[in-house]
């Protein structure tokens, strides 16, 4: 893969192992990092939570989940892929969690979107990826419209974070708005 932006960064996907689990401990166990992702992560304190839940998502079967790996360093910086595949519907939901902060805002999301997005179509076939994300993480909308995919509609206050409730926002992207992009 590519550099992103200024920094010249190698990036690569791979398929997450069982030793990437320890760097889940921490990132999952920062608040800033888990902000604005899975509520499971709101709600998992220890390392016997983390380590069950990073254990079951290597088992399932109806997701494509892959490492992000910063080449360059040989280091993990966190995970993506598509979950909720639907073999019948041919659609899956994407999903992105950038754990070293040291990576956040520097242009990965938007890298590792397309490139996901093109092995969901490529790869698995798929005709529609979406998403859902937080008003609140401007970052995250930018990178995904930076990747072409378009809002959708609205959840009304369907994410609560910080003792507030925030929209959720529904993007997507068809195979043939991809090929045409």
């Amino acid at each position: 893969m590519n550099a992103i932006g200024e920094n010249f960064m190698d990036v690569k996907l791979r398929n997450l192992v069982q030793s990437d689990k320890e760097d889940f401990f921490l990132w999952i166990k920062d608040k800033d990092v888990i902000r604005y992702s899975l509520s499971i992560f709101q709600e998992m304190n220890s390392d016997s939570e983390i380590s069950h839940w990073f254990d079951t998502l290597l088992l399932d079967k109806c997701s494509y989940n892959k490492a992000i790996i910063d080449n360059s360093k040989e280091k993990l910086i966190g995970y993506c892929g598509i979950s909720h595949i639907s073999e019948k519907n041919l659609s899956g939901e994407y999903f992105i969690f950038i754990g070293d902060k040291s990576y956040h805002g520097r242009g990965f999301g938007t890298f590792v979107t397309k490139e996901i997005v093109a092995n969901g179509f490529q790869e698995l076939g798929l005709n529609r990826i979406m998403l859902t994300v937080s008003e609140k993480n401007l970052g995250a909308i930018k990178a995904y419209t930076n990747a072409n995919f378009q809002t959708e509609g609205i959840m009304k206050k369907a994410f609560y974070r910080d003792g507030e409730f925030h929209n959720k926002i529904i993007m997507a992207i068809l195979r043939d708005e991809w090929i045409n992009s």
